[in-house]
């Protein structure tokens, strides 16, 4: 069913429409400036991992420990971000090895030259990102003049602004405010909001307290714009280490394949990470897309080393989005992009 669902939201566009593949996170712990060193065994003495708190793969491996039964002589840091901006920012200064950035923000940064390479999805998002209203908001149209909360950078800010853009209205015609997801859930309660674009684990918090959805990042896929989160590997660890991430992505597949086969189990194990019960975690998980490397490897995604795939053309048509939102002066064209695309480690 998940697999047959993912083939028809792709199905929805072409090479050429809308398509983007991001995601949601800001830095809430310190990240460390050591570099990660060699060890005899050819591995890094260290793998620093910059993760967000949604339900994807990632998370999954860390809830099961599988980073560490895979790297036995490697130590594996956590580091927990809570938007793709912080990721960015931490990749720049050195102070993680693999990160978690939506599509947006990682066209961003590879316009912006950051030393980092997309090398993995961990999860196409659907219903998993919402816009939550407050009740006496029952359409689209309703909120021109209302205040609309969204981390800025997100996956979340790119299909906002998109979805305004379908329904031809004008951003002018609306407050929208830059409020990361913790910020965004307090402005909720205390009532300074009429909605938010969010995701989980915080999206439910907003229904709980009253609201209700009016917009699903599903919705917007059938609308040709479609969302993800990527992995990102800084370069220089890339090429030095390449059997590491050769390793760390059959980890994410672990990961991947436990979901698929004990979806129950995924949830409990997944719920302390999310901070919800087992069952809001499945739920939540179920809401997301998630793939194989094998699956990754079609000329859809990112393709294999003798052909690049289509999220090169996604990344750049991200770009050109964000020239229009004056949040980079200019987009690299196609190739940077598709030389950037790390999938020799599918």
């Amino acid at each position: 069913m998940r697999l047959k669902r993912r083939d028809v939201l792709f199905g929805l566009v072409g090479f050429s429409g809308t398509l983007v593949i991001s995601s949601c996170t800001n830095q809430q712990n310190t990240t460390s400036t050591n570099e990660s060193s060699e060890s005899d065994a050819g591995m890094p003495e260290t793998i620093r991992i910059g993760y967000q708190v949604s339900a994807n793969a990632e998370l999954l491996a860390k809830a099961l420990g599988l980073a560490e039964n895979a790297f036995t002589d490697t130590t594996v840091e956590y580091i927990s971000f809570s938007s793709g901006r912080d990721v960015n920012t931490a990749m720049a200064a050195g102070g993680i090895d693999v990160g978690l950035v939506g599509s947006v923000g990682v066209a961003v940064g590879i316009a912006q030259n950051l030393p980092y390479q997309p090398y993995f999805i961990h999860s196409v998002i659907g219903e998993a990102e919402a816009l939550a209203v407050k009740d006496n908001i029952s359409s689209i149209n309703d909120i021109r003049g209302k205040k609309i909360a969204v981390p800025f950078g997100s996956t979340s800010h790119f299909t906002l602004l998109s979805m305004l853009k379908l329904e031809n209205i004008p951003e002018n015609e609306l407050t929208i405010l830059d409020l990361q997801p913790q910020d965004l859930v307090a402005a909720w309660q205390r009532g300074d909001i009429d909605g938010g674009y969010i995701w989980y684990p915080n999206l439910p918090k907003l229904i709980d307290d009253g609201g209700k959805i009016l917009v699903t990042s599903a919705d917007m896929a059938e609308q040709g714009v479609i969302t993800a989160d990527l992995g990102v590997v800084r370069t220089e660890f890339a090429d030095q280490y390449p059997e590491a991430m050769k390793k760390y992505v059959e980890v994410l597949d672990e990961a991947v394949n436990f979901y698929r086969q004990s979806p129950e189990e995924a949830g409990e194990k997944i719920s302390t990470e999310l901070g919800i019960s087992p069952e809001e975690s499945l739920q939540a998980m179920n809401k997301l897309i998630w793939l194989t490397s094998e699956e990754q490897a079609d000329a859809q995604y990112l393709g294999t080393p003798d052909r690049v795939g289509n999220f090169a053309g996604v990344l750049k048509e991200s770009a050109q989005f964000m020239v229009t939102q004056n949040t980079i002066a200019s987009a690299p064209e196609l190739e940077k992009y598709q030389s950037a695309i790390r999938n020799d480690f599918l």
